[in-house]
């Protein structure tokens, strides 16, 4: 799938974000060297640091300011994504990257943006939010504004067979949690006379797209983990994350990501192992308050009971069984947490505000810390 058309749109001086790895491949070579063909000018940049350090964005994005480029280019995972976003950003709008934490602070519009994904995924080629490491926060940081949907995204199944099993596994796994922390989100009230948040909560466009995502996805995960070279199941996996992109780019997501936020930043594991690991315990709280929803999902997985209690309850089974059958630690004791920074860890996912308020649960410290202390030691049943 050539990307040249796309780009050139938007100019001919083109910056080029990709993961060092993949500026190797034969797809990425071909594709510049298609680009210098048609007379564009590229600059290739991989300093692609996983987790994306701020200092990192500052630093790329400097450099790219040199180069004065017309579109930017974001080519590889969610972190390659994200850096093209923030550099397309801090190219329009002065830094620090500090001043557009937090929802809506972007002031208008930033570079032309071209996402080509090459993982399924982060959903980012479709999504308003770029997630920083800034090393003055105890977690991460979101930048979360309209501006920063990409104006094209172009998915490829065939770029994310090369990827390996756990980047598969964890990107994967983050695209499901996308899918059902969308369709799990509250109903929230929205003043449509006032700035609309980025998240506006479940509602009847992201839940059509989230359903199908869960069942793409989970009908799909495991062969391609396994599997990694049936084109079938990398087919499934890149729509069910992009429909799950363009989900919780509306609706957001919740506690799963808001308890990630501090627990990646402690223990330095992927994003996608973090919101994975804490789905099935989320999901077991929020039972009495998403048992409907829950319902739903168990159908879109094949195993839906006779009732929507028993439907509700098969769903949390298959959700759990999932993430332990694609390698996901089932513990956070298995990643390293301990019993003594549970209530730091909740104190921080509460301050995510955006994520921690988009659940049917009650965003409190008891409430965060009861789903954590079940997560440490394994026991989802002390959440029912």
């Amino acid at each position: 799938m050539s990307i040249t058309p796309s780009v050139l749109k938007y100019g001919r001086r083109v910056l080029v974000c990709c993961d060092p790895f993949l500026a190797t491949t034969p797809d990425f070579q071909d594709t510049v060297d298609v680009l210098h063909k048609r007379g564009a000018v590229v600059r290739v940049m991989t300093d692609v640091v996983p987790e994306l350090p701020v200092e990192s964005i500052e630093r790329a994005a400097a450099a790219a300011g040199e180069f004065a480029p017309d579109v930017v280019v974001g080519y590889g995972g969610g972190s390659a994504l994200d850096l093209a976003k923030l550099v397309a950003l801090l190219l329009v709008h002065p830094g620090p990257l500090s001043a557009y934490y937090g929802e809506n602070a972007v002031p208008g519009p930033v570079l032309p943006l071209v996402a080509v994904p090459t993982t399924a995924g982060t959903g980012s080629e479709v999504t308003p939010v770029a997630v920083v490491s800034d090393p003055e926060r105890d977690l991460k940081v979101g930048v979360s504004s309209p501006y920063l949907i990409p104006r094209v995204a172009v998915v490829d199944p065939l770029l994310s067979v090369g990827a390996p099993a756990g980047v598969t596994a964890h990107s994967g796994i983050d695209a499901f949690v996308h899918a059902v922390e969308s369709y799990t989100s509250a109903v929230r009230e929205v003043q449509w006379g006032e700035e609309l948040p980025v998240f506006v909560g479940r509602n009847q466009l992201s839940s059509l797209f989230a359903l199908e995502a869960v069942r793409l996805i989970g009908g799909s995960l495991r062969t391609a983990v396994n599997e990694p070279g049936n084109i079938a199941a990398r087919e499934a996996m890149s729509y069910g994350s992009l429909l799950a992109g363009m989900a919780f780019g509306s609706a957001g997501t919740h506690l799963s990501h808001a308890l990630q936020y501090p627990i990646g930043a402690i223990t330095k594991t992927p994003h996608g192992l973090g919101t994975g690991l804490m789905l099935p315990y989320v999901m077991q709280a929020a039972l009495p308050s998403s048992g409907r929803e829950l319902a739903q999902i168990a159908q879109a997985l094949g195993v839906a009971g006779s009732d929507e209690r028993s439907s509700a309850v098969a769903a949390v089974e298959a959700i759990a069984s999932l993430v332990s059958d694609i390698g996901i630690p089932v513990t956070l004791a298995e990643i390293g947490i301990t019993e003594e920074q549970v209530p730091r860890i909740a104190e921080l996912s509460l301050s995510v505000k955006r994520l921690a308020h988009n659940s049917t649960l009650t965003a409190d410290q008891q409430t965060f810390e009861r789903i954590l202390r079940a997560a440490l030691h394994g026991d989802r049943a002390s959440l029912s």
